[in-house]
């Protein structure tokens, strides 16, 4: 996971409840099942590749593709790439260098799914359904932005089996998990009026603590403008 790279505050129990709130909103809670292909979505967090490494030894998909350039949160962790750095951590968990497929070049969700898709395809892998892992609280976006680029596709969607306060622990920087979800939350809320994922229903109490969060100051990962 990443290191530190915001402001150290206290954080309320107000907040971290608002936190959780979203956080368990974000989960979609799918029923896994095996898939023509396993997407894992490059970021800072190792997790996502060794999620779809279990994955993957569990006989959930055949052919497993890693899509991600870096970022500034990834740069000096990943050096050679999130895509790269994924495939030689999911070969370490036992996965065949011969199941991974690596596209290196996206920058956010929506090239990883038009990447993906054109690794697949020069790949020759029939795809009717894929298994997409992220990180938790972006499993809803992930969802919602395949949904909308790849739409003759089933969308299955899964992130390492991990609570909140464990995730945040693991990150070792509550305020940065913090605006990264409040972030998250955001361009659920934004990108379908811009073509780039599908609507999704946000509850009353998940917008009023999404405005809480704002209001307070976890605004780092937010869309200016």
């Amino acid at each position: 996971m990443t290191g530190r790279d915001s402001e150290e505050r206290e954080i309320s129990p107000r907040e971290l409840s608002d936190a959780q709130v979203i956080w368990d909103y974000q989960l979609m809670h799918h029923t896994l099942k095996r898939c023509s292909a396993g997407i894992g979505l490059g970021s800072h967090d190792l997790g996502v590749a060794a999620y779809s490494a279990a994955l993957y030894n569990d006989g959930l998909f055949p052919v497993l593709v890693f899509t991600g350039a870096n970022s500034p949160t990834t740069a000096a962790r990943f050096p050679r790439g999130e895509a790269v750095h994924y495939r030689e951590h999911a070969m370490d968990l036992g996965v065949p260098g011969s199941a991974i497929l690596v596209e290196p070049n996206a920058l956010n969700t929506g090239q990883n799914v038009a990447f993906s898709r054109e690794v697949l395809a020069a790949a020759r892998v029939p795809v009717s359904s894929v298994l997409v892992v992220s990180k938790p609280y972006e499993e809803r976006r992930s969802f919602a932005t395949f949904r909308q680029l790849w739409p003759d596709v089933e969308v299955v969607c899964a992130s390492e089996p991990v609570e909140f306060s464990d995730y945040v622990a693991g990150i070792g920087d509550a305020k940065l998990v913090i605006d990264m979800l409040v972030g998250a939350l955001q361009r659920v809320m934004l990108y379908p009026a811009k073509g780039f994922a599908i609507p999704q229903e946000v509850p009353d109490e998940v917008q009023a603590a999404f405005e809480r969060l704002r209001a307070a100051g976890f605004v780092s990962r937010l869309i200016r403008g």
